[in-house]
């Protein structure tokens, strides 16, 4: 006789639905019988550059050590990073992509009668961790699709252990200025960690409204930023991300992290990643120009978006926007729905090659054409 196995999981665990990636482009060939040479995929805001290769290069090199474990502590990888982000290396914290950070905190320092604050349309993995753990999403109402920073100070509470804030935000692409994440560092109670999600602060590096979570840290011990190798370093199949915090954080966090969490390929990878800025250059330029492509066109088209420092932009179909999805998939498009974020009306797109963007925005064009 089988139990009722999902009755025995925690309550938490219950209530939570599996996280939905973005469709594989194999998965809509089979469905539609398409020729999956012929389906662009901007649905997972991945950098369609291709990889450096120099970080080519790095893994053909360490392919021969695939039977030894990986330095478990990262010894390579924290140090580049420690001396790129001017922190000492007991400072970094290593992860399974950044998302095994944010995953981190929340074993580290969540429980059940206890909460985290979040924005509303913010990244889906803070209510997982938090609820995976058994502890309270308190979810803040956005303000014209992003952080409202003094709503979310007002929501924390004596229970409240962490407070998740994304700059830019995923999916909306939203920001908060230096001056707004200040106010805002000042007033959060000490008991109270701030994780700075910042997967995408290397797309928007010299904006002068766009602040350094670095810049911070040495002020606010309750502060970690993390931050990820799979956006604009193109390392998103290896699963390499960071946190950078007070020691006293990192060494909680590693008491709870997996050991050899970030794999060989990965953290060969990674260190010629962060020596490569002719490859980040270009991603930021690559990326640039496919942000004003796609809001030419939709300016075109008479359609709204919201403003973003990412490498993807939501779009406002001004109706139910998944039929819209359902069209794009048959013209082999593939981008995001995100409904479940609470924005049934609009489609997150990726940005592409030029070649990619301008598919994309033919095939809306007539899906939208249709009706």
């Amino acid at each position: 006789m089988s139990g009722n196995f999902l009755a025995l999981a925690q309550p938490g665990v219950q209530q939570l639905s599996p996280y939905v990636p973005g469709k594989p482009v194999d998965e809509l060939a089979r469905e539609l019988d398409l020729d999956p040479a012929s389906i662009i995929k901007l649905a997972s805001n991945e950098n369609p550059l291709g990889a450096s290769p120099k970080v080519l290069a790095a893994i053909r090199e360490a392919l021969d050590e695939l039977t030894r474990y990986p330095d478990g502590n990262g010894f390579a990888l924290k140090s580049l990073l420690a001396e790129q982000c001017r922190v000492e290396i007991d400072q970094v914290t290593l992860g399974n992509g950044s998302n095994d950070i944010l995953e981190l905190v929340a074993r580290a320092y969540l429980a059940p009668g206890l909460n985290t604050v979040f924005s509303e349309h913010a990244f889906a993995v803070y209510p997982i961790a938090t609820q995976a753990v058994g502890a309270q999403a308190k979810v803040v109402p956005a303000k014209d699709w992003g952080h409202d920073l003094p709503a979310m100070l007002a929501a924390i509470d004596a229970n409240t252990r962490v407070v998740f804030i994304a700059n830019p935000n995923n999916p909306t692409g939203t920001w908060f200025d230096a001056e707004a994440l200040d106010e805002f560092l000042q007033d959060v109670p000490e008991h109270v960690l701030v994780v700075l999600d910042e997967a995408y602060i290397e797309y928007a590096e010299g904006s002068d409204d766009m602040p350094d979570g670095l810049d911070f840290l040495a002020a606010y011990p309750n502060l970690l930023v993390s931050r990820t190798f799979s956006k604009a370093y193109g390392l998103a199949s290896l699963r390499v991300g960071y946190g950078l915090s007070t020691p006293v954080v990192a060494d909680v966090l590693n008491r709870v992290r997996q050991p050899f969490n970030v794999n060989s390929l990965a953290l060969a990878a990674a260190c010629a990643a962060v020596k490569d800025d002719e490859y980040l250059a270009e991603s930021r330029r690559l990326n640039e120009a496919g942000m004003q492509q796609l809001e030419a066109g939709f300016r075109e088209l008479g359609l709204s978006w919201i403003p973003s420092r990412g490498n993807f932009i939501c779009v406002d179909i001004g109706r139910e926007a998944a039929p819209i999805f359902q069209g794009l998939l048959r013209e082999g498009v593939i981008v995001r729905p995100v409904a479940n974020y609470g924005m049934p009306n609009h489609l997150r797109i990726t940005i592409g090659l030029p070649a990619e963007n301008s598919r994309f925005l033919e095939a809306l064009t007539k899906v939208l054409a249709r009706g």
